[in-house]
This record gives C-alpha cells, sequence and structure tokens, in this order.
C-alpha cells in the first residue's frame, strides 16, 4: 500500500476496477476476476435481481472480497438513475454507486445534464458517487464540486475497444482533478490501459476487452499489468521530448 488508489477515504491496491458484462459464462468471469487482481468490481443493477440471488446469479461468482460497485447503467435520465441506485443501496446496504446515464442507444454516449443532475440528487442522500461521464473539462469539474468522489471520463465509445481516443481531453482533466480520475470504456489492448495510467489518470475501468479476448482470464492479467507499469511510468516521470537526437553514449573520449 506504498500507493495506493483512494476513493471517498478508503484505500485500494488496484488500480484496475473491472466489470462483469460480455463473459460467455460466469465461470469464466470469475475466473478472469481473480486473474485481474482488481478490488472493486462493477454490476449493473439490471442484470441482477439483488434480493433473489441464485446459482446463476452474477453476484455468486463475484469473489466476496471484491467491493462490488452497483451501476445504473441503461438508465436514460437523472430520475431513472436515482431510481436504481436506491434499490441497489436497498438490498445491499452500500452507498458506493457508479452513475451512467446514456439515452443514446447508438453511441452510448452519457449525457452530461442529466448525469450531473442526478449526482447531484444522489449525493445528497449520502451516496458515493463514481459518475461515467464525457472527456469534458468543465463537466468534470462541474461534477467534483457537486461532491463525485471520482470522475470517471470515456477514452472512447463504451464495449468500442478503440483506445485512448480522448488522450488530451484526459490531461486537461487530470491536470485539474481534486478527485480520482479514472478512465473509463473504450480500452481495447493492455497498452491503452497504460497509456491512460502514464499521462496520470488514478485508474482504468475494463469490461468489454477482457470479457470478448480470446483467453480473457490471460487478457486479465495482461490489464493488471499494463496499469501497473503505467502508473510506474507516471511516478518515475518521463524524460525531457526533444527534436532531435541525443546521443546515449558519448561521443568523445573513447578508449584506445
Amino acid at each position: 500500500m506504498t500507493d495506493p488508489l483512494v476513493i471517498a477515504a478508503r484505500a485500494y491496491t488496484s488500480r484496475l476496477l473491472v466489470g462483469t458484462g460480455k463473459f460467455r459464462s460466469h465461470a469464466v468471469m470469475r475466473d478472469a476476476l481473480l486473474a485481474s487482481g482488481a478490488e472493486i468490481v462493477t454490476v449493473a443493477l439490471r442484470r441482477v435481481e439483488l434480493d433473489k440471488q441464485g446459482a446463476g446469479d452474477v453476484l455468486d461468482f463475484v469473489p466476496p472480497e471484491m467491493v462490488l460497485l452497483p451501476n445504473t447503467s441503461g438508465a436514460v435520465d437523472a430520475d431513472e438513475a436515482v431510481r436504481l441506485a436506491r434499490l441497489g443501496r436497498a438490498a445491499t446496504g452500500a452507498d458506493l454507486v457508479k452513475l451512467e446515464v446514456t439515452p443514446d442507444p447508438r453511441t452510448l454516449a452519457p449525457d452530461p445534464i442529466e448525469t450531473l443532475k442526478a449526482a447531484e440528487r444522489l449525493v445528497a442522500e449520502g451516496f458515493t458517487v463514481l459518475p461515467y461521464c464525457s472527456a469534458d473539462p468543465v463537466l468534470c469539474r462541474h461534477l467534483e464540486e457537486a461532491g463525485c468522489a471520482t470522475v470517471m471520463p470515456l477514452g472512447a465509445w463504451i464495449g468500442s475497444n478503440r483506445g485512448l481516443r480522448t488522450r488530451d481531453a484526459i490531461e486537461v482533466i487530470v491536470e485539474q482533478a481534486h478527485v480520482p480520475v479514472v478512465v473509463d470504456a473504450g480500452l481495447g489492448v493492455p497498452s491503452d490501459a497504460a497509456e491512460a495510467m502514464e499521462i496520470g489518470a488514478a485508474a482504468v475501468l475494463v469490461n468489454t476487452a477482457i470479457a470478448v479476448a480470446a483467453d480473457p482470464v490471460r487478457m486479465a492479467r495482461a490489464f493488471a499489468l499494463a496499469t501497473e507499469a503505467g502508473r510506474l511510468g507516471h511516478l518515475a516521470g518521463r524524460g525531457a521530448v526533444l527534436d532531435t537526437a541525443d546521443a546515449s553514449s558519448p561521443l568523445t573520449g573513447f578508449l584506445s
């Protein structure tokens, strides 16, 4: 815990958050979650009956040591997101919620207005809110001012595996934020996670890239290593970027 991720005063060793959708089986999902080393796992409230868990329920395959992060995936406005969050808290007793408001089925882009409305209401009700949002520095500032525990700007469209398409905006968001910045959505390969961490993101959340891989367990482990490597690279500090060559070995004083 020499470099913990701190969210709402709780410290985590892993900076990789993982999702539970799209896996070909619950057993594969469980094995991938374990291989990821993640401590936080997000589950869509629409996918589970939290008060009727049974042998086939996704929650039965989430390792018990993992922190469950219910999400409001599928909500199309603030009212629906708040309702889903309340249902999750009533069933689990947990105040943690990943806020998602995505009314456009084609892009699944987060609605900035409804997301901010929902965030303000949920914070007022005592929730610890982690909002999925567009990579908009102004919106992220408003979400932080509203009391959100993190901001979670997208790297690319949800499930697209297109990589870190919003890098320039995320760099600005990281520079101005006083809460952890978690890059969420669109990361497709481990190097995308490393890139996000190298530019200063506090964590990344990955689901599709792991779940649809030919070998989800290996891919989960690869993302874990890439996330750690990217964080170490960020802490190490990148050297100066030059326009011309600069020899790494001396050009004078050779041994004769």
